[in-house]
């Protein structure tokens, strides 16, 4: 203990045993290299907010960036298709589950869902079905890091073609009324009203997108309060009690933009590189060649020079180790998605067991987010609004029951080897590690529509012989010729 933490206690022993034990608290934060200040650790950040917070400000910053990416950066779009492509897919697949003794009326329900959600009829623009949104809510999320989905309820009077009387309308974050701070007691947070419990109760959004331009524009900016339970709010979330999202692109935008930047510079010196020019002397009587000016040289020009200029060589620059270095930050750029290098084109020197490791990794964030994105945020919500909706239009239409609930499937994922992996899958079930229904539906099969088609088989197969020598196995009496070792019988 030093001199005047003694002197310090003696006087006034409160504020004395704070200084120790602050001390002591430092001492011991000293022990993490990454808490200390210095050299080693200047420049680095670390601030104390929240998950919203830490984004506070910068979010539609980060947003318009990430969407330029999109326009303008090769990287990004590919970043953005291999996630929606791996996640999404042909379409995360509805299917329903009827009541214990309706089982029979399972395909008059999914006759409906056909109708409504395998159709334009469930988009406010009529352009998607629920498969095509699912892939429209996924580019949104990793672009702009969110997405709104809103439920729009019909009259039947007006919209008399829709099966279901409800929509459902895409809207990008940018409609949330950001200049309104409360409504009654309830805060409003970047457009988001919350309650006393801390959960959203309602958005505030502008009636069309603030970037609107042109015959779109005339009518003012109004924003009208949508209560909660009419919108889906679809986001990834990493910290708890996180309500927005920010780009997936976020960490890697700087490195997306230095990339590009040292690409252009490169496009730059292979040009140089590729210059070649003809220079004509002026001659004896001092007659020169009018054709081009120094100052326009180009690829293939020839140049007419004065008497008394001389034009001296340059040695064009060259293009050093440009692949080495695209690939390592191209893989800088897949580690920050959480995706695999060889996702983004690259299959040199990839093998089965390559490929398959690299796979594995990718394939688990991918379950990750269809589970939590758009199975948990999307597709549950879209399930919850269809059973709403079908009971209310049972009051005036005959339609089957209500189902007791509706599934989702997600897509077969690609095999590397069909023959390995789907060996592999038959023994899993034999030896009683899985079960038939789960692999099929790890395969992005619906178990169900794979035993009614099945039955269907049987019912056809009824009375139809086999094909001739199909699984025909050769009698005692024949005699099978074999090739010898040069393939000869």
């Amino acid at each position: 203990m030093r001199w005047i933490d003694k002197a310090v206690l003696a006087i006034s022993p409160e504020r004395g045993l704070a200084r120790v034990r602050a001390r002591h608290a430092a001492q011991t934060l000293m022990n993490y290299d990454a808490a200390s200040k210095g050299r080693r650790t200047y420049g680095w950040k670390s601030p104390g907010t929240s998950a919203d917070t830490a984004a506070l400000g910068s979010r539609s910053r980060l947003r318009n960036l990430s969407r330029d990416f999109m326009r303008n950066r090769a990287l990004a779009v590919r970043g953005r298709d291999v996630t929606s492509g791996n996640v999404v897919g042909t379409g995360i697949r509805p299917s329903v589950r009827m009541e214990e003794g309706r089982e029979d009326l399972a395909s008059q329900a999914m006759d409906l869902i056909q109708d409504h959600l395998l159709t334009p009829s469930i988009d406010t623009y009529g352009v998607s079905d629920i498969l095509g949104l699912q892939t429209l809510v996924m580019n949104a999320v990793f672009t702009d890091g969110e997405i709104l989905v809103r439920r729009r309820m019909r009259d039947p009077r007006f919209d008399p073609h829709l099966k279901l009387p409800f929509q459902v309308q895409l809207m990008e974050v940018d409609h949330l009324d950001e200049s309104i701070s409360s409504h009654g007691e309830n805060d409003v947070i970047e457009g988001i009203e919350y309650g006393p419990t801390g959960k959203a109760v309602a958005y505030h959004l502008f009636d069309q997108h603030p970037g609107e331009v042109g015959w779109r524009r005339r009518r003012k900016m109004t924003s009208t309060r949508v209560p909660a339970e009419q919108i889906l709010h679809i986001r990834r979330i990493e910290r708890p009690g996180q309500m927005r999202g920010i780009p997936w692109l976020a960490p890697v935008m700087t490195t997306l933009g230095e990339i590009s930047d040292y690409q252009d510079a490169q496009i730059l010196k292979q040009k140089i590189g590729s210059l070649l020019a003809f220079f004509v002397k002026a001659g004896t009587d001092g007659a020169t060649y009018k054709g081009a000016q120094l100052s326009h040289l180009e690829p293939g020009a020839i140049v007419g020079l004065e008497d008394g200029q001389e034009v001296t060589a340059s040695e064009p620059p060259k293009v050093d180790g440009y692949q080495e270095f695209m690939n390592q930050a191209i893989r800088t750029i897949a580690m920050g998605l959480g995706l695999s290098y060889e996702s983004f084109g690259d299959l040199r020197g990839v093998n089965f067991s390559s490929g398959k490791m690299g796979r594995i990794e990718m394939d688990r964030f991918v379950e990750i987010w269809q589970r939590a994105i758009i199975i948990t945020q999307f597709c549950m919500g879209i399930s919850r609004w269809t059973r709403d909706a079908w009971r209310l239009a049972q009051a005036s239409n005959r339609l089957p029951p209500v189902p007791r609930s509706i599934d989702w499937t997600a897509p077969k994922r690609p095999m590397i080897d069909p023959a390995k992996e789907i060996g592999a899958a038959v023994d899993e079930i034999e030896a009683g590690l899985t079960s038939l229904q789960r692999k099929q539906r790890e395969l992005g099969y619906d178990p169900d529509v794979i035993a009614r088609e099945r039955e269907e088989d049987g019912k056809r197969g009824a009375g139809q012989s086999a094909p001739a020598n199909r699984n025909k196995r050769p009698d005692e009496d024949e005699t099978i010729e074999e090739d010898d070792e040069d393939g000869r019988q």
